[in-house]
């Protein structure tokens, strides 16, 4: 009888995530905003025909839309995965991976948006070299190359995760 009530309370307890889920899609209306903001910027860029820096906000504006759509994923994917379960049956125009990410799936997901994130900001510094010290561009460079193999290791690791679990014999090592 008690077990089953702290059983009860601790499954109730995954709906405390909830508020973490609804300020996270508020602070998407602060990415909107900033990527207003850049839209703007962009606009009286091309208006100056300052090239260089036109090409600038552009990268800007596809850091803010991949930071965006990694909330996006994020939100979704927690929701599913230890919240509850989404219903898709009824929303054929939902994307088909939404109830379908597990959290290796998601873990990969994030690596990789940030390693396409950190290879924007490391194309916006090696464009803006003349602004940018050789030491900001070899840290760029050295983030972008860690989350790089980071994300590589992680994906090697989930693939032989899921290789060793589907041949019914214990992962080696």
């Amino acid at each position: 009888m008690l077990k089953r009530l702290f059983e009860s309370y601790l499954l109730l307890s995954r709906w405390m995530l909830a508020p973490f889920l609804a300020i996270l899609t508020l602070a998407l209306f602060g990415l909107v905003v900033k990527a207003g903001k850049k839209a703007w910027s962009l606009v009286s860029l091309l208006a100056e025909g300052q090239d260089l820096h036109v090409t600038l906000a552009m990268l800007n504006l596809i850091d803010i839309t991949l930071i965006g759509a990694l909330v996006v994923i994020v939100i979704l994917s927690i929701y599913d995965n230890f919240v509850s379960r989404f219903s898709t049956e009824d929303h054929g125009n939902w994307p088909e991976w939404i109830g379908h990410i597990d959290f290796s799936q998601l873990k990969l997901r994030l690596m990789a948006t940030i390693v396409a994130i950190t290879a924007i900001e490391l194309l916006e510094a090696s464009i803006d070299a003349d602004e940018t010290t050789d030491r900001d561009l070899y840290f760029a460079v050295g983030i972008h190359l860690t989350f790089v193999f980071s994300t590589l290791i992680l994906a090697a690791a989930e693939r032989l995760s899921v290789h060793d679990s589907g041949s019914g014999t214990p992962p080696k090592g």
